[in-house]
């Protein structure tokens, strides 16, 4: 049949109309524009600032996927049953990701630096007030008791960790627990300096320490044997977490797994990285990331944050208050006993390096350093025991 003038306009013009209805620009609301341009931010703040790049730019990225806008039933968004970013977000929704997360954590991470120094561990300990804080203000504010958990892990400065325990009290919260902990660990060479100097005098920012002592091979092998059976006795909803970083530390020390623990370290660990910063960004779809609990949630997020690494800074002046002239700590590598691994240790070095250029204090601080991931996984056991 052949159309004619006014049936063939009538089709092309019902063509045109209904390719503009699966188009973005047909769906796209103000707020999408908003989660955008936060992406867009993320990536300037790793791209041009080099603020935790490996972390930022898949979520960054991560974000703009998430906030296209579409119509539904397409089966491409994160959130539809049987997509493909659904299927790759399952790792984060059913916390697959952060126990492989710490296997790589426990692969690359040298423990001399504590078992040089065990005391350091109570650094790491006291760091986590912060998630415990967190905690108290979550339900003053109203969050519900699950909720209020899932806030309060923010302050342990550790992500995989975060993206375990939410996934396990409350998933709807993934998006905006997972973004805030990435984000203000990333943040970190801003936020805390800040604290260091305001808790310290410049008498005690120059304490030189002792070089520790030389940690055996042995106990580089027996720590994660002994360490995983005395933390998950304890709390053995941990296990998933600590597990795995105390059998990558293993893999490290034994001296006859190199290759599995390259590959644990190196490989596996960057995979799992691009997945899960990739579909924690596009969980932000703007319908379920911009709500008042998400403003609450970095809020909280902050002061857990600034709690944790305040507390950190404090206990060692605490401690030095009972120790020898010739054996006090400098606390400047309080900050360190959160769980950004090696980020918090870094920033203890350079602050001390401004006020002495010869204070070299990396190595001291790995060891509240690593306590801290060590002291996050088990409050996140913790806090699964009796809200899980």
């Amino acid at each position: 049949m052949i159309l004619t003038d006014m049936s063939f306009g009538q089709f092309l013009s019902e063509s045109v109309q209904q390719f503009w209805q699966f188009t973005g620009f047909s769906h796209c609301e103000w707020t999408n524009l908003v989660m955008l341009v936060v992406g867009i931010f993320f990536l300037y703040l790793a791209i041009k600032r080099n603020f935790e790049p490996l972390l930022l730019v898949p979520i960054g990225f991560g974000m703009l996927i998430g906030n296209i806008p579409f119509p539904t039933g397409m089966e491409i968004g994160i959130y539809e049953e049987g997509s493909v970013l659904n299927i790759l977000y399952n790792g984060v929704a059913r916390g697959w990701y952060p126990p492989l997360i710490f296997l790589g954590i426990g692969a690359m991470t040298d423990f001399g630096a504590l078992l040089a120094n065990p005391k350091l561990m109570i650094i790491g300990a006291c760091a986590q007030f912060g998630i415990f804080g967190a905690y108290i203000l979550s339900l003053a504010l109203g969050f519900d008791p699950m909720s209020a958990g899932c806030v309060a892990i923010i302050g342990g400065a550790d992500g995989p960790t975060a993206i375990f325990l939410t996934s396990k009290l409350n998933a709807n919260l993934l998006g905006a627990v997972a973004v805030s902990a990435y984000s203000y660990m990333a943040l970190i060479p801003l936020i805390q300096p800040p604290l260091m100097r305001l808790f310290t005098t410049k008498k005690e920012r120059l304490i030189k320490m002792k070089p520790a002592r030389v940690v055996s091979q042995s106990e580089k092998i027996i720590f994660p044997i002994v360490g995983l059976i005395l933390t998950c006795f304890v709390v053995p909803s941990g296990l998933p977490l600590l597990g795995m970083l105390f059998f990558g530390n293993l893999l490290r020390e034994s001296g006859v797994t190199t290759r599995l623990a390259k590959t644990a370290s190196n490989a596996m660990t960057d995979i799992v990285t691009i997945l899960l910063g990739l579909t924690v960004g596009a969980s932000t779809q703007a319908d379920k990331f911009l709500t008042v609990d998400t403003i609450k949630i970095f809020a909280l997020g902050f002061l857990a944050f600034i709690i944790a690494s305040s507390a950190g800074v404090l206990s060692v002046k605490l401690f030095n208050l009972f120790l020898s002239k010739d054996k006090k700590i400098n606390p400047l590598i309080g900050n360190a006993g959160v769980s950004a691994v090696p980020m918090a240790a870094r920033i203890s070095n350079n602050v001390g390096l401004e006020y002495d250029p010869t204070n070299y204090l990396l190595m001291h601080a790995m060891g509240p350093n690593v306590a801290g991931v060590i002291g996050s996984a088990v409050a996140a056991g913790v806090l699964l025991s009796f809200l899980g």
